[in-house]
């Protein structure tokens, strides 16, 4: 497997293209920001679930993705904010709504990463990682 230069792009890439053919499922390489990231889309009902299962000597990111009863996307768009050659950050008083809090924004702030909500309830700011809808 070549390394990325952005995995959080590469992450939410695949689940976009995945969401976008009406895949079950989806894997990509495991990390632990990874891992967080796809803790906050299921705590906010983006995804069924996920799991890091072993695969050789590497361990992948499985994520098991969610559509309503007659296959409407719960995810409707997927975008990365923060980027590697421009990164964004945010003070408390200045973190993004995402139409008008239909959405979320997920923030890594000095106390991990967290939808901004929760930021701006615990008086964080951050970068803005990404956001979604």
């Amino acid at each position: 497997m070549a390394a990325t230069t952005d995995p959080i792009a590469d992450l939410l890439t695949r689940i976009r293209n995945a969401n976008h053919a009406n895949h079950d499922q989806v894997e990509a390489p495991a990390s632990r920001l990874k891992h967080e990231i796809c803790r906050i889309l299921h705590e906010e009902g983006y995804i069924k679930g996920y799991g890091v299962h072993r695969v050789g000597v590497h361990d992948v990111i499985r994520i098991q993705l969610k559509y309503g009863p007659r296959k409407e996307k719960t995810i409707t768009q997927l975008e990365r904010v923060s980027k590697p050659g421009l990164r964004i950050y945010r003070r408390k008083h200045d973190l993004p709504r995402v139409l008008n809090n239909l959405g979320i924004a997920i923030i890594s702030t000095s106390s991990g990463l967290m939808t901004d909500r929760e930021a701006r309830r615990r008086g964080l700011g951050g970068e803005v990682l990404c956001r979604v809808w």
